[in-house]
């Protein structure tokens, strides 16, 4: 059981956790698991079971569950491993404690595998970190590992594993093309935020989205579907979605959660739950050889799956279910290694290479042009100026903006000042910052620079001449500063949470950055806890 292989002792905390390669293996090991279940062979089953008594896998639903509580746990007894559960309206968190000495206890209690269901987004992420580091201070026998079983509205990836099995299962195991109908609750439903990265594991992807536009998908989601090379299409009902011919044959219902929205929402429940509930007399316009899927419980008075549709060919859902406890088993038997060692991945892991997003000019060999003075701005002898701040934003932009990096670059309580110009260029403005004395910045102030004024350009003046100068562009990734903070209330690093978790964000294609727990995407203007006051 200990020997390892690239599954052993990983954590599975977002979907994308796995690749397509190591997906697409754990569903074949999960096809040979079904049929052993269903013959009830017990010798095909026992090279999956982890099968030591001495083994931890520890429950913890800090949220209400009972679908994915109970498949974990049934999945966690087949290996015949030491199965415990965390009673949440009991546990130290209800007294304050923080996450990181809960789980490094329970660590040091020989439990190795953690699958937690939390309103805390990114807090799975945040514990692999902090008990490796526990595990290896105290040289524990093995290194924890986590599993997502739900983080907020963040994400579900074992949800989107037994999922994926199904869709491929009604699919005949091809995963060339998808054609699938997403309806329901789209905002709050991270069972479908998972979809964005998860259906990657086609080969061609067309998503139809089928809410009203307050429960519509966050754009956050949409616009990495369609970076994922996703065919998407927007739909406000099933009504509208059946006007058209072009209708997946695979839909993927959700429960609304109306309840979270306010009154106002309420007062609406009943057109919003029509739109996206499907309706008897929808059946004739339904091809033959559809399949509804829903990842349950449905809600019992106003289900968008109604009942009558229990026994028919359209329910997928309850096979979808069974699914679960399956896919479960094989990801536990995976973590702990026990199978897996015979995978040898022909993809290789894309490795970020690094950027030089700090580049100094060289002065030597550059051309001396006549110098151009900013309208209200008088050289100085010694100090540094910070230009091309913000080109193209509209003048109060720039201002607000070059009082944040002043501050978070420490230069408040200097002599100097800011200024707005068009510098030769009407109509389109820039912001200077200037500083006169004596100032030298190291790699890690203008790391600070770079990832506040993107686009600037530093120059450090000695004597009437220009020392130094910086151009500086967007980091490929921002951490360790105080001063960063993510905006999401629910993540895990939000300051409001109190677990003192330091914020990391990492720069996405579009220029933006994601926070690397909960995935909520900033401006470099929002990364900043004084800007966000």
């Amino acid at each position: 059981m200990e020997k390892q292989n690239v599954f052993a002792g990983r954590s599975l905390c977002v979907i994308e956790d796995f690749s397509r390669e190591e997906r697409m293996y754990l569903f074949n090991q999960v096809r040979h698991l079904k049929q052993a279940m269903e013959q009830r062979d017990q010798t095909k089953l026992h090279p999956f079971r982890i099968d030591d008594r001495d083994f931890g896998i520890y429950e913890v639903f800090l949220e209400d569950s009972t679908r994915t509580k109970e498949s974990f746990k049934n999945a966690a007894n087949f290996h015949h491993a030491k199965v415990s559960e965390l009673n949440s309206d009991s546990s130290s968190f209800n007294k304050g404690e923080s996450y990181a000495d809960t789980f490094n206890t329970l660590s040091g209690y020989e439990n190795t595998i953690f699958i937690i269901r939390s309103k805390v987004e990114g807090v799975t992420r945040h514990l692999e970190e902090a008990c490796a580091a526990y595990a290896e201070r105290n040289t524990l026998y093995r290194k924890p590992v986590f599993i997502n079983a739900g983080d907020g509205k963040h994400e579900h990836p074992t949800q989107e594993l037994l999922d994926e099995f199904t869709f491929l299962e009604d699919n005949q195991w091809s995963n060339k093309a998808l054609h699938l109908a997403l309806v329901g609750d789209l905002f709050h439903g991270r069972t479908v935020h998972s979809k964005a990265d998860g259906l990657k594991i086609f080969k061609q992807v067309k998503v139809d989205l089928i809410a009203p536009i307050e429960l519509a998908m966050p754009e956050v989601y949409v616009n990495r579907m369609v970076e994922n090379g996703y065919q998407v299409r927007i739909f406000a009902s099933i009504e509208e979605y059946l006007e058209q011919p072009d209708v997946a044959s695979q839909w993927y219902f959700t429960r609304p959660q109306l309840e979270r929205m306010g009154d106002r929402i309420l007062q609406r429940q009943e057109e919003l739950r029509r739109s996206i509930t499907f309706r008897e007399e929808f059946l004739p316009k339904i091809k033959e050889g559809t399949t509804f899927y829903h990842p349950l419980p449905r809600h019992k008075l106003t289900p968008t799956i109604p009942t009558f549709l229990d026994d028919t060919p359209l329910n997928g859902w309850e096979r979808q279910s069974i699914n679960g406890m399956y896919v479960r088993i094989v990801l536990l038997s995976l973590l702990a290694g026990k199978i897996g060692s015979d995978f040898i991945p022909a993809e290789k892991k894309a490795v970020q290479e690094s950027e030089d997003y700090i580049t100094e000019v060289d002065l030597q060999s550059r051309i001396v042009k006549e110098k151009r003075v900013s309208e209200g701005v008088q050289p100085i002898r010694n100090g540094l100026v910070i230009d091309h701040i913000l080109k193209g934003d509209h003048p109060s932009e720039i201002r607000r903006h070059m009082r944040l990096i002043s501050s978070v670059l420490g230069l408040d309580a200097y002599k100097g000042g800011e200024w707005v110009s068009t510098s030769g260029q009407e109509g389109v403005y820039k912001g200077i910052i200037f500083r006169p004395g004596e100032y030298s910045l190291d790699r890690k102030q203008l790391k600070r620079l770079s990832a506040v004024a993107p686009g600037c350009t530093l120059n450090l003046i000695k004597d009437g001449r220009v020392m130094n100068k910086f151009r500086l562009h967007l980091p490929p990734r921002i951490y360790n500063f105080e001063d960063l903070a993510c905006t999401n209330e629910a993540c895990i690093s939000h300051p409001g949470q109190g677990e003192g978790v330091p914020a990391m964000f990492h720069r996405t294609k579009d220029n933006t950055f994601v926070c690397a727990y909960c995935n909520k995407t900033h401006t470099f203007k929002e990364i900043w806890k004084r800007g966000n006051k």
